[in-house]
């Protein structure tokens, strides 16, 4: 058996609990941005795929991403299912210096995490059943075999493509099947002179905001599997791409509207630190900052791409995470260096970066399309309109997110 390194598996442990901080994150991030009377709605999906993807993550969903591959297409499922095989001695291909459950572990909250991501597109208007049975399915239909495609050995990754931490698989999955389950529902109902844009708690949003983006720290650097100099890199840039797509998206804004706001100044570092994930573990720091920029830039002026399509993103996930996630994917064929990481620049690397990007955001879309044409053709998907302007969590839940003294403010945040 492979020697366990004490340094890096405790390295690990501390990344694998950092991402999945970033889920309940995610939730306190998106609960702040919708509507008070939706908080409650949009924060239980983000919590309740820890329950439904961890369990998928237990029975085959590891081992169809990462189990031996076959065809290039998937896993094979009977390695790992039911975590046989799955123990505390080392894989050589994976982690060779930790425990192969802590490979398990951490992987497991990155597939937790991606489904979730979706949920700010489509605030209020799924049903919460509905959407149980669309986020296992999507998690077995789209992200496992993502994942295997890229980061199992699947023939994307045989053909040289390369995601650090997720934005292919991760990102630009879910950011994509957001927009197409966003188009699919539908515009939002609202009451009479209501506007869209009410955030419940800007405080809330400030500190999602800064849970993600220290969680992110274990997102990125733990790519590396080892407390060496490629996580040292990897969490560096991942600090800086954020601070610096902060100020661009600031700018951008500042010169649209004529003053800043704090929920862009959140928006834009989290668009930031979606773009650098996927680069964070093949590019110099002073890339980085680029990466960051660029990335701000886009997924900034992407709002015209979206305001041409009209569809209601509520809360612009495929701007922030299928944008950056695609734009920070890309930029590897620009900027990958080989000191850092076997990786360099160039026209092959753009070109299946560029390959990889459009091979998984078209799949992601299908399938995210044909499991809502099913889910609606059972009657049990849209939220009808009258629940949607009383909002979902007393209608749907039975609790509200404050109780001010029992004062009743009319449903609104």
């Amino acid at each position: 058996m492979q020697s366990i390194n004490a340094g890096n598996t405790a390295f690990i442990l501390l990344c694998t609990a950092l991402v999945c901080m970033m889920t309940p994150a995610l939730a306190l991030f998106y609960g702040g941005l919708v509507k008070q009377r939706d908080m409650l709605s949009i924060m239980i999906q983000n919590f309740v795929c820890m329950g439904v993807v961890g369990l998928i993550w237990v029975f085959g969903g590891f081992s169809l991403a990462f189990g031996p591959d076959i065809g290039g297409v998937i896993g094979n499922i009977v390695p790992y299912f039911g975590m046989y095989h799955v123990g505390v001695a080392p894989n050589p291909a994976m982690g060779p210096t930790i425990p192969f459950i802590m490979v398990f572990a951490y992987q497991m909250m990155f597939a937790i995490i991606t489904p979730a991501l979706m949920t700010g597109a489509f605030v209020g208007r799924f049903r919460f059943g509905a959407y149980l049975a669309f986020i296992a399915l999507w998690t077995i239909l789209v992200y496992l075999p993502a994942a295997h495609w890229i980061w199992g050995g699947g023939f994307l990754a045989k053909m040289g493509v390369v995601d650090f931490a997720g934005g292919i698989v991760i990102h630009t999955a879910a950011g994509f099947s957001a927009l197409v389950t966003a188009a699919y529902l539908g515009k939002r109902k609202l009451a009479p002179g209501e506007s869209e844009s009410e955030p419940a708690s800007l405080p809330l949003v400030a500190l999602g905001a800064g849970l993600l983006w220290f969680g992110w720290f274990g997102f990125n650097a733990g790519g590396a599997y080892a407390a060496d100099a490629l996580a040292a890199y990897a969490f560096t840039n991942t600090m800086l791409a954020g601070s610096i797509a902060m100020l661009v998206w600031m700018f951008w804004e500042w010169r649209e509207k004529g003053r800043p706001s704090f929920s862009g100044v959140l928006v834009g570092a989290v668009a930031g630190l979606a773009t650098i994930t996927p680069a964070s573990g093949y590019v110099e720091p002073m890339a980085a900052l680029a990466i960051g920029a660029i990335g701000a830039t886009v997924c900034f002026h992407a709002k015209h791409v979206q305001s041409w399509l009209k569809i209601d993103d509520s809360l612009e996930v495929w701007r922030a995470h299928g944008v950056g996630g695609m734009t920070g994917a890309l930029l590897i064929g620009v900027l990958a260096s080989a000191h850092i990481n076997q990786v360099s620049a160039g026209m092959h690397q753009l070109g299946v970066q560029a390959l990889a990007v459009a091979i998984v955001a078209a799949y992601a879309s299908l399938i995210t399309f044909i499991l809502l044409k099913i889910l609606d053709g059972m009657g049990v998907l849209r939220v009808p309109d009258t629940l949607q302007e009383k909002g979902l969590d007393t209608t749907m839940y039975g609790e509200q997110a404050f109780n001010f003294w029992n004062m009743d403010r009319g449903g609104k945040a």
